[in-house]
């Protein structure tokens, strides 16, 4: 049994371009027509092979439109432990694909500390996510939009297989964790934060997802994705792998 519709929009694209397109304008859209006292927009981008992609699709939308993004302010789901100018920083990516090309101003970049002490990068981060998001009543700071991607064995953010269930209730906002892939060391957002967010939609893109992708999307899923799913009320997915019916 697949989880609900209305739980889990599924939007099926033919390819990794028009994925990152399709979500780029929508997304940008969503943010051009915010009401000017809305205040801070607060977004975590993602790593991965389409993040690129979709990096390269905002700053080209964004240009076109000559979009305003004064009131974004860019944090992410999760990073490496690497320094800011390594090939495997998914804050290279954002800085070279969308900082760099609109000019975004240093004050709305807040990347996670990959190089300093997993630990007390974690709580950097968390302290400037609060000093610009709101808080749920249960005091979880509230993303405006977070984008995630899927792994091949089901894993989303640096949320891996192999975790104890109770990790779905760690209260921790961004947590150190050591995964299977390369490389190891990482820091990510926790489950909890995750769910609080008003939006989330899911990049998920290429060969060999299929099974991951129809594991998460099962009422009991296992994956890591599959335990945001259930968290959240709604959730998006944009997809370019076949989907089963629903």
């Amino acid at each position: 049994m697949a989880k609900s519709k209305e739980k889990v929009k599924v939007i099926s694209v033919p390819n990794d371009i028009a994925l990152a397109n399709i979500a780029a304008h929508e997304w940008l859209q969503q943010v051009a027509t915010r009401p000017p006292e809305a205040g801070n927009y607060c977004v975590a981008l993602s790593g991965g092979r389409i993040a690129k992609t979709f990096s390269s699709a905002v700053a080209n939308l964004a240009q076109a439109r000559k979009l305003d993004l004064k009131s974004v302010h860019f944090f992410w789901g999760d990073e490496r432990c690497v320094p800011p100018t390594d090939a495997e920083s998914n804050f290279a990516i954002a800085q070279q694909l969308i900082f760099t090309p609109l000019a975004i101003p240093e004050t709305q970049i807040h990347r996670i500390r990959g190089e300093d002490d997993p630990a007390k990068a974690a709580k950097v981060a968390e302290a400037e996510l609060r000093r610009f998001a709101p808080a749920s009543p249960d005091k979880e700071p509230i993303f405006d939009m977070i984008f995630l991607g899927l792994g091949e064995d089901g894993h989303t953010a640096s949320l891996f297989a192999g975790e104890a269930a109770k990790s779905v209730n760690d209260k921790s906002v961004f947590r150190p964790v050591v995964g299977p892939k390369p490389p190891p060391r990482r820091i990510t957002l926790g489950y909890q934060t995750i769910a609080a967010a008003r939006e989330v939609w899911v990049l998920a893109s290429g060969a060999g997802k299929e099974k991951a992708l129809r594991e998460s999307l099962k009422a009991d899923g296992k994956t890591s994705l599959g335990r945001v799913l259930k968290l959240r009320s709604q959730t998006r997915i944009y997809t370019d792998i076949p989907v089963p019916k629903q």
